[in-house]
């Protein structure tokens, strides 16, 4: 009986990756980012608040004119002060309960991104942010270059839209509207 299953498990093991790949289209169109940045800012007349994360996630299918994007809200950094991050994590974010942001959607534009060029996109799709999804087109220019793409965008994202709540206390030093600035370099996977 034992040695049925060591044989059953040897024929899966060689064998599935051969039938899960079965008519799947080649990936020369897929890019993942390999670098990125993804940064933050509220600024109000009592304290400019910044913070930054390089792990930003991500995947372009460039045929398909789909991408997804991810971040964990814990891998900002950059605040004022370990506090500042600390009430960024448990009041604000909640991140232990909505541990990530994320985008995923369509390019609305036809563009060839194999051909170099700079290309100023609309991406439509869903945004999640604290656990509250929202349908958003979102603005942003590709830099096709050798093979490589580059991302660059800036967008904001209104605290109220995500149930993000600011306590009166702390009113005065956070604004409402936060400006989110995204870099992201891709290659072909």
């Amino acid at each position: 009986m034992i040695s049925w299953i060591k044989s059953l498990t040897v024929a899966l093991l060689f064998f599935l990756p051969g039938i899960i790949t079965a008519g799947v289209k080649p990936t020369a169109l897929i890019y993942t980012v390999k670098k990125s940045l993804i940064s933050f800012h509220s600024n109000t007349k009592s304290e400019l608040i910044k913070a930054s994360s390089a792990e930003l996630k991500g995947i372009i299918d460039a045929e398909q004119r789909t991408f997804a994007f991810s971040v964990l809200m814990k891998s900002f950094d950059g605040f004022n002060s370990p506090l500042q991050k600390e009430h960024f994590n448990e009041n604000y974010m909640e991140s232990d309960k909505f541990a990530t942001a994320s985008f995923s959607g369509h390019i609305i534009e036809e563009d060839d991104f194999t051909k170099d060029g700079i290309y100023n996109i609309r991406a439509k799709g869903k945004f999640n942010i604290h656990g509250v999804e929202q349908e958003r087109i979102l603005q942003g220019d590709l830099l096709v270059k050798n093979g490589l793409i580059k991302l660059n965008c800036i967008f904001t994202v209104l605290l109220s839209e995500h149930d993000i709540k600011i306590p009166r206390i702390v009113h005065e030093k956070l604004a409402s509207e936060i400006k989110v600035v995204v870099s992201a370099d891709f290659i072909k996977k």
